[in-house]
């Protein structure tokens, strides 16, 4: 993201494109309700030239400073991938080594991401590596042990911001228990405060109010028996902001995923009403980006506080 402040104009919500290049309709949905920023996947990226061409577009419609989000954790989760771009190993794949080697590792896919235009990284995972739950987090996560987590997270943070690209921590307050995969449905996970806690110690140890985090689309009996982590008021103000103390940019995991039910206007409007600062919707399917921005707000001025706390200085 450049030094620019984040357009005040701009709604809370950032959102995916259908594929290699924006389409005219694209451009004029975005031009008429303009969303803060964008998120690319596999779909988007062809070869570096293309990709460039596609932060471009995106940038001339959203603005200069709108941020353009990628998923490259390395491993499984990589939308960057050879033969343009390295392979990069799983978070996993550094436990118990030299954090100087996850900082290294981070930098190298910062690089790539920022060298095409995408200035913002989902990552690093903050959940634990739990034995017996599902394998949508598995190696993805650096270990079972919350104090390696937050080393090794630390090291991760600082590697992405040694590049000029802006981390997201994910998945808050924690999807290490999950026994479902929430892309698919809603998982429930029975576990009591004091199991919680180990969750949520990595992203207490790295809250700061100079990153963004992303939700976890999962309920939590023991925290509010009625509504996902994503939905509800009492986990984002009670547990993400009290207890964990979480004080930057709170972006909602994807809309589009099964654990949520519901049309995406009244998501958008249940996520806002929740606490997140901004909506994530990832499909690139017009209609529902539509849906979308049609009942997202304006970013509010708390939201823009902390994307100006997030903002990296512009590189000598």
């Amino acid at each position: 993201m450049t030094a620019d402040r984040a357009d005040s104009a701009a709604r809370a919500a950032i959102i995916g494109v259908s594929g290699l290049r924006l389409t005219s309709a694209e451009a004029a949905l975005l031009r008429r309700l303009r969303p803060m920023g964008a998120i690319l996947f596999a779909r988007n990226v062809a070869d570096p030239d293309q990709l460039r061409a596609l932060t471009g577009e995106l940038r001339e419609v959203l603005g200069e400073a709108a941020p353009i989000l990628v998923d490259q954790e390395g491993g499984r989760v990589a939308r960057l991938k050879p033969p343009h771009w390295p392979l990069h190993p799983p978070a996993a794949t550094f436990e118990n080594g030299p954090a100087e080697a996850a900082r290294a590792g981070a930098a190298a896919i910062g690089a790539e991401c920022i060298a095409v235009g995408l200035d913002v990284v989902c990552a690093p995972l903050l959940d634990l590596r739990l034995p017996g739950m599902h394998k949508v987090i598995g190696d993805r996560a650096f270990s079972a042990d919350p104090a390696e987590v937050a080393r090794l997270g630390a090291a991760w943070i600082a590697g992405l911001r040694d590049a000029g690209a802006l981390p997201v921590i994910k998945h808050i307050p924690g999807h290490g228990r999950a026994t479902l995969d929430s892309h698919e449905a809603l998982p429930v996970v029975e576990a009591s405060r004091a199991e919680l806690e180990l969750d949520f110690a990595p992203f207490r140890d790295l809250a700061a109010d100079d990153l963004w985090a992303m939700t976890a689309h999962i309920l939590y009996p023991a925290l509010d028996p009625a509504r996902c982590a994503t939905l509800s008021p009492i986990v984002i103000d009670r547990v993400i902001r009290g207890e964990i103390g979480f004080g930057g940019f709170l972006l909602s995991d994807d809309l589009g995923m099964k654990a949520l039910k519901g049309d995406f206007g009244a998501l958008t409007q249940a996520v806002m009403a929740a606490g997140c600062d901004a909506a994530l919707h990832c499909s690139g399917i017009l209609e529902e980006t539509a849906a979308v921005l049609e009942a997202c707000p304006i970013l509010t001025e708390a939201a823009l506080r902390r994307l100006d706390a997030a903002r990296l200085p512009v590189q000598a």
